[in-house]
């Protein structure tokens, strides 16, 4: 199961691989307050942490991690981590970087081309993700695209400090056919 070079484009949306270039616009993105009120990484980013994860990752086959441009800017990320070939599923993340593209249904364009690919083409049977309980705009977009909340996890990370309930989200191919049939045609 490739997915290392992969590129995904629907009108002026492209999604394609996250590359050595990508890493100060993560750097920025990531250390915004507005972008990371929800993410979990040790802020603040820095260049050479980062670079020496995009090196660790580069030939890893279980996750896909990649740029989201519209009109041919990088404007966040979004990628696939745990891909499970033996129980065919994956868990989606995304993170829109520029403020300006936010709120313009780029986000559930971007979700929505990578979760056919991911059945379509990689064959998988389900996609799953975590979102924190008070992150309610990520829990619309997830609901917009079909997910279903399948759960809360008490307790379930810890976070500069912060003990954390998070909520998982699942939809599997058959769910997202019946919801999308005419991505199927």
């Amino acid at each position: 199961m490739i997915v290392n070079s992969l590129i995904l484009q629907q009108d002026a949306l492209v999604i394609r691989k996250f590359n050595e270039t990508d890493i100060p616009n993560k750097i920025k993105w990531i250390n915004d307050p507005a972008n990371n009120q929800y993410l979990h990484y040790d802020l603040p980013l820095e260049f050479n942490k980062t670079q020496q994860w995009f090196h660790a990752i580069c030939d890893i086959v279980t996750r896909y991690d990649a740029v989201i441009e519209y009109e041919n800017t990088p404007i966040g990320l979004i990628g696939l981590l745990n891909i499970d070939s033996k129980n065919l599923k994956t868990e989606l993340y995304i993170c829109m970087g520029e403020k300006e593209y936010t709120r313009k249904g780029i986000a559930k364009k971007a979700c929505k081309l990578l979760i056919q690919h991911v059945f379509k083409t990689l064959k998988l049977n389900k996609i799953y993700l975590y979102t924190e309980e008070e992150n309610i705009r990520a829990q619309k977009l997830f609901e917009s695209v079909g997910m279903k909340k399948e759960g809360l996890v008490v307790e379930d990370i810890i976070s500069n400090g912060r003990i954390i309930n998070r909520y998982i989200y699942g939809i599997t191919k058959n769910d997202y056919e019946k919801t999308f049939p005419h991505n199927y045609s």
